[in-house]
């Protein structure tokens, strides 16, 4: 299975199903109209090269058709399935032994594993006896170099747009208690916006979401405990954790145990001064949430409609951490069927006897 969107796009590339644009393209709805053209057309993922006004690579349509999605996740579909059919009803695997084979190891993917501090092979050992702390850092790819929010691919879909959004983020966040368990996390597919209205450049994004949602739950605790919340805002890495954060799971399943069964591999991460950090992620946004608001939208809707401008929390930014070689995932929402459509069709195929209980 892919442990970065970089093995995805190289495997999509080795079958045929991605297309480079090495132009310069313009992230102010060009990069949006020639995704929409080239999903409208059922054709392949695209690698954008050259972003007007950002030194980082993009891609798209990645999850543009259902066959592409099934092959992204022909390895671990089948034993996740199995997984959910348990979860939901144990009883006819009870009829069927052969399908508990599979759930040993799905379920040892499931355990997100904590990237423990470890001497970088960089630091001389002198160094260390002299007192010396290593950069541990080094040791996790996505906190390797650093950028600023305007630093990022500025992709406008609709010329109404309140400004450019983050369209695939994973936005984690843990409840605000004193030792709060990983699988106590919540990671959603939450909008982001990155500029516009009244947000202070580099220093200020919108997140939209609703209160009843895992995030909206954690910031309630937080704002009644008198603190403001830690919120990672993960982009890229493993497409299985894209997948994860817009997944309705059920109760108690963490999104990053999702993760780890359909990444085949466990979700990776550490923690940075009360922030969870994604090690396999490509872009890792860090901040803070408070509960003042600040208007946010207008934005063009799933649902074929543009939500109008309103008041949603915001996230006070502190770090912008990137890999080296990071590309930046985005997808275009708007009137359906699109790109996203292929999330709704997944799901129903992987967990179809679940969803009434769900949603």
């Amino acid at each position: 299975m892919h442990k970065s969107i970089l093995e995805c796009l190289d495997d999509l590339e080795r079958i045929g199903q991605l297309l480079k644009i090495k132009e310069e393209v313009d992230p102010y709805l060009e990069m949006a109209a020639i995704h929409r053209q080239i999903h409208r057309e059922h054709g392949p993922a695209i690698l954008f090269e050259n972003i007007k006004g950002s030194r980082f690579h993009g891609a798209s349509n990645i999850f543009g058709t259902i066959e592409r999605v099934e092959f992204l996740f022909k390895k671990s579909l089948k034993p996740v399935q199995h997984v959910l059919e348990a979860k939901c009803d144990p009883l006819p695997f009870l009829r069927q032994p052969r399908k508990w084979l599979t759930l040993p190891r799905t379920a040892f993917h499931s355990l997100p594993r904590h990237i423990r501090s470890g001497l970088p092979q960089a630091t001389p050992l002198r160094d260390v006896q002299a007192g010396m702390k290593p950069n541990w850092k080094k040791k996790i790819p996505v906190l390797e170099c650093e950028c600023r929010i305007q630093d990022l691919p500025q992709i406008h879909s609709w010329p109404l747009d309140g400004g450019s959004f983050i369209t695939l983020p994973q936005v984690c966040s843990l409840p605000p208690t004193s030792k709060p368990s990983i699988l106590q996390s919540n990671l959603g597919m939450y909008r982001v916006q990155m500029s516009g209205n009244e947000y202070v450049p580099d220093r200020e994004v919108g997140l939209h979401y609703q209160i009843h949602r895992g995030i909206g739950i954690h910031h309630t605790q937080a704002i009644e405990s008198g603190k403001e919340l830690k919120v990672s805002i993960f982009v890229g890495g493993p497409p299985a954790h894209t997948v994860a954060a817009m997944m309705p799971l059920p109760e108690g399943m963490s999104e990053l145990t999702f993760g780890g069964m359909l990444a085949a591999r466990a979700f990776r991460y550490t923690v940075l001064d009360g922030w969870v950090i994604s090690a396999d992620a490509d872009f890792c946004i860090l901040g803070t949430v408070g509960p003042d608001t600040k208007p946010e939208g207008p934005f063009g809707d799933h649902l074929g409609y543009h939500s109008l401008e309103h008041p949603f929390p915001y996230l006070k930014v502190e770090k912008v951490f990137h890999r080296t070689n990071a590309v930046w995932p985005f997808t275009v929402v708007g009137r359906p069927p699109q790109e996203d459509s292929m999330f709704g069709k997944f799901v129903h195929r992987l967990a179809g006897n679940l969803l009434p209980t769900q949603v």
